[in-house]
């Protein structure tokens, strides 16, 4: 039980960690090592200052859909983290984690939702379809793509963890 316990606790410390850095990392877009956009940035690399120069998005509804979806899937994942130690003390023998399980699953469909729209509508979300074809997902979208896969998978597994001595 402590060797499940101690995983399924670093689990979600991991997954809240990489949800975090999804969320709010410098690399949702790429274009070469020239520029690079996140959920809040479009930044352009200046030679002569060898500095960041950096300047808001454009305020779309698909960029606020997936900034709101992130921060609540952020919000969701932190949530079952407590909830899931509030119950571990309070419940029961044989209890089940179905309230943990379901934020933790609800949060993986936010980000799944966030991603989606991304994906999706990339040009409306970044503003700049010149740029588009020359440019490829960061490594923070692929991370919100793991977080995906990760939130789900944790959340099914405490809706199906028993509590035991």
């Amino acid at each position: 039980m402590a060797f499940l316990l101690g995983f399924v606790t670093l689990l979600h410390v991991f997954t809240l960690g990489v949800l975090f850095i999804a969320t709010f990392g410098k690399d949702w877009w790429t274009w070469s090592s020239t520029g690079r956009a996140d959920l809040w940035n479009s930044c352009r690399f200046d030679n002569e200052t060898y500095t960041w120069l950096c300047q808001p998005l454009k305020e779309t509804e698909w960029l606020h859909a997936v900034q709101v979806l992130m921060i609540l899937s952020a919000v969701f994942c932190f949530v079952s983290f407590l909830v899931f130690f509030i119950q571990l003390f309070i419940m029961s023998k044989g209890g089940l984690f179905y309230i943990t399980g379901v934020c933790q699953a609800f949060a993986g469909l936010t980000t799944f939702a966030a991603v989606l729209i991304y994906t999706l509508h990339s040009k409306e979300v970044l503003q700049e379809p010149k740029h588009l074809n020359s440019g490829h997902f960061g490594y923070c979208y692929i991370l919100a793509w793991v977080c995906v896969l990760l939130l789900i998978w944790s959340g099914i597994m405490y809706i199906y963890l028993r509590k035991k001595d």
